[in-house]
């Protein structure tokens, strides 16, 4: 992996930035037995100082993903040589669930990018549409696993709920689990794991009321389980809703975070008129 190093880190030791941008210990013992790294075209051990501006190469010693690609383009909201955001349509699983399946974002997005890594770093139910974040090389990928578990990753939903009323801006703070009474659906239980969702604004139109949500966790189905329980199911949905016609008004609307390499601030929001 080849990257500039930023004005943060100047006067630190690779060590230590990489340290501070939470690389598993794993991998840094990996990188102390390396003979190498470079650091301006010259082999350097990893405790060596660096300084902004530094051209550094670290070995690359990974396996490729092993999507195969589909043939077919995905859309590419943001891209750069570390990770890329991506456009996930309604009806597309965000990465396949058996080997053979070739008809999945990751299975278009491997055949669109040129890397041989690539791997999802959040995911989206299959009806959700929106935005998504993937790492295109296995370092970057702990870095940003980590930065989402530390909700430095910044997700931001919106739904359209049957309603003219305004709705509150309010925490849903309730745990959930598999429904042992139905498959592939999912309930609110006191047996299950811990999920919030914060409902931020909502905004009335002649036909419902939408809402903006942001996730402090990450379980199956949240979002629909959630407003469901609090008697506003998502419209167009058939699983938590009273929908006949599956058209699921859920959408991953947009995605900000501070780049872990560049530290630039990548925000990627999607036109709400498009929704």
């Amino acid at each position: 992996m080849k990257f500039t190093v930023n004005e943060r880190f100047d006067s630190m030791t690779l060590e230590d930035m990489l340290k501070e941008l939470h690389v598993p210990k794993k991998e840094l013992h990996l990188l102390r037995m390396s003979k190498d790294i470079e650091i301006n075209d010259e082999k350097m051990p990893l405790n060596s100082v660096i300084a902004a501006g530094d051209k550094v190469v670290l070995p690359d010693d990974y396996s490729p993903s092993n999507y195969k690609p589909s043939y077919r383009t995905c859309d590419i909201l943001f891209e750069d040589r570390y990770l890329a955001v991506l456009f996930k349509p309604r009806g597309v699983k965000t990465h396949p669930n058996e080997m053979h399946e070739t008809n999945t974002l990751m299975n278009h997005a491997i055949y669109t990018l040129d890397t041989p890594y690539l791997e999802p770093v959040h995911r989206l139910d299959q009806e959700t549409k929106g935005v998504l974040l993937v790492a295109k090389h296995p370092l970057v990928k702990k870095i940003l696993d980590h930065m989402l578990a530390e909700r430095e990753i910044k997700r931001t939903y919106i739904a359209r709920v049957d309603t003219k009323k305004l709705i509150d801006k309010q925490t849903i703070n309730l745990p959930i689990a598999k429904d042992p009474r139905e498959r592939n659906k999912y309930h609110v239980t006191d047996k299950g794991k811990p999920a919030v969702t914060h409902i931020l604004n909502s905004k009335v139109t002649q036909d419902y009321c939408e809402l903006e949500i942001d996730l402090e966790t990450g379980r199956t189905h949240q979002i629909r389980v959630h407003l469901e329980h609090i008697g506003l199911p998502v419209m167009g949905d058939t699983l938590y809703g009273r929908a006949t016609l599956r058209d699921l008004q859920l959408f991953s609307y947009k995605i900000e975070f501070n780049h872990p390499i560049t530290q630039k601030n990548i925000n990627v929001e999607l036109d709400k008129d498009t929704l």
